[in-house]
């Protein structure tokens, strides 16, 4: 059976999905440091985001890359993702509710 720990406050949920937010670091880091499993913290980052705005997308501001650069390749797509391993996604045509479960597949990773 499952340890069953304390019960956290709602301003403490918030804190620690801020502070994982802002960390940058894995889940799993994140959790090992605090003594969190990797679902309590799914769970708190889901209800976080759900009384926010649910169903909404977020607008958002793009800027130009920083000084570091990518490698050249044919801007034929309306949307590209660029992973930390420099692997490209690119989308020729993306429709709403395709955007938003990108969106929340990428907020999971």
């Amino acid at each position: 059976m499952g340890r069953r720990g304390r019960r956290r406050s709602r301003a403490e949920v918030e804190a620690l999905v801020a502070e994982y937010e802002a960390s940058g670091i894995t889940r799993k880091a994140f959790c090992a440091g605090r003594g969190l499993s990797e679902a309590t913290l799914d769970l708190y980052r889901k209800r976080a985001g759900q009384a926010a705005q649910p169903g909404r997308l977020l607008a958002v501001e793009v800027k130009p890359a920083a000084a570091r650069s990518l490698p050249e390749v044919p801007s034929c797509a309306c949307l590209t993702v660029v992973l930390g391993n420099g692997r490209r996604i690119e989308f020729a045509s993306l429709d709403r509710d395709m955007l938003a479960a990108l969106i929340g597949i990428l907020e999971r990773a």
